[in-house]
């Protein structure tokens, strides 16, 4: 019989087992999140390549060249100028998120100063003039070439983005890392 103060509790063999079985839920649990982790970038990756690959398209249908093939460089501008030279980052970055001309050249109003009101009918075609930045190699510089090649390839090391305005092609400038497939980020 139980004396008058009878003690409650767990035992040792008890804490033994929940610690246990609390150990082999953790082993199952955390590689989940570390790969949802990486699957969040991926999905990431290529949602921001589909929107710069759309608006880029969407350029291209407007003004028979890519971004970058031609100077952004106004004659006259009543807001802030297009500052990109002819094959640069800062063309493209201008003629995507600035209003444009036929020619591409780039501005922040419609306006031309010189009365015409609607001298940059086109765009713009971002919200803002700053690239995304590549999820997966945390960077958001371009690198623009004008080579023509469609078996483009990124770098190594990686960079941000990739783009060739002879082609239009607009890929993550990454040649070395792979996804879970082993597929490398710049054929995303």
């Amino acid at each position: 019989m139980l004396g008058k103060y009878s003690q409650k509790g767990f035992t040792l063999v008890e804490v033994l087992i929940v610690v246990i079985i609390l150990a082999i839920l953790a082993a199952i649990v955390v590689p989940q999140f570390s790969s949802s982790t990486q699957d969040a970038k991926v999905s990431s990756l290529d949602t921001s390549l589909a929107n710069m690959r759309s608006a880029i398209d969407l350029y291209h249908q407007q003004h028979g060249d890519y971004p970058s093939a031609k100077t952004a460089v106004p004659g006259n501008c009543a807001g802030t100028a297009g500052t990109g030279a002819i094959n640069t980052p800062a063309a493209f970055q201008d003629q995507l998120a600035y209003y444009t001309n036929a020619t591409g050249q780039a501005c922040t109003t419609k306006d031309d100063g010189a009365g015409d009101t609607n001298a940059y009918p086109f765009g713009p075609y971002l919200k803002k003039r700053d690239l995304p930045t590549n999820p997966i190699s945390l960077d958001a510089t371009l690198v623009v070439v004008n080579a023509g090649d469609l078996n483009m390839a990124g770098s190594n090391p990686a960079g941000g983005w990739r783009f060739d305005n002879k082609t239009g092609k607009f890929i993550a400038d990454d040649s070395v890392n792979t996804d879970a497939n082993s597929v490398t980020y710049d054929k995303h």
